[in-house]
């Protein structure tokens, strides 16, 4: 966040605020968590990881924020990277979030099903953005950049 957002926060500016209300929601989920993200957005923080079970591949995710979802219908995935497009649909139709203990802050699981041919696509580097529909709500998220010093 610049300097001179926080300037206009500290000075009582009401946009100002809100997004210095989000960068610190987003942040303090980063810190409370030991693991890094994979992808942020304005309130929401994506982990993610790939998973091998019996020959099938699973992209399996878990987004904390202010995301919450109780559906019977499922969820997509589109991942943009720098020259192709997945859209990913879960393995479960069922998906439903659980709150967390810290206010306006829910965590949902969500695991994806994957070819073995684009698991090799999902390197950070390769990947621009990810789109999380589920239930009319579109949460774009970009990757999240590690620091040498996070790894």
């Amino acid at each position: 966040m610049s300097f001179i957002t926080k300037l206009k926060a500290a000075f009582g500016n009401p946009r100002a605020m809100e997004k210095l209300h989000v960068d610190d929601h987003t942040e303090a989920i980063i810190n409370d968590i030991e693991n890094n993200p994979f992808a942020v957005s304005e309130s929401n923080v994506l982990y993610a990881g790939l998973n091998e079970l019996g020959g099938y591949y699973f992209f399996q995710t878990v987004v904390v924020g202010t995301f919450h979802v109780k559906t019977l219908k499922g969820a997509q995935l589109k991942i943009v990277g720098h020259d192709f497009e997945l859209e990913l649909d879960s393995d479960m139709l069922e998906l439903e979030s659980d709150h967390s203990n810290v206010s306006n802050r829910s965590i949902s699981k969500i695991d994806f099903q994957i070819e073995e041919t684009d698991a090799a696509k999902l390197d950070r580097s390769s990947i621009k953005e990810l789109v999380l529909t589920c239930k009319n709500q579109d949460i774009s998220f970009s990757i999240y950049e590690v620091n040498e010093e996070e790894e």
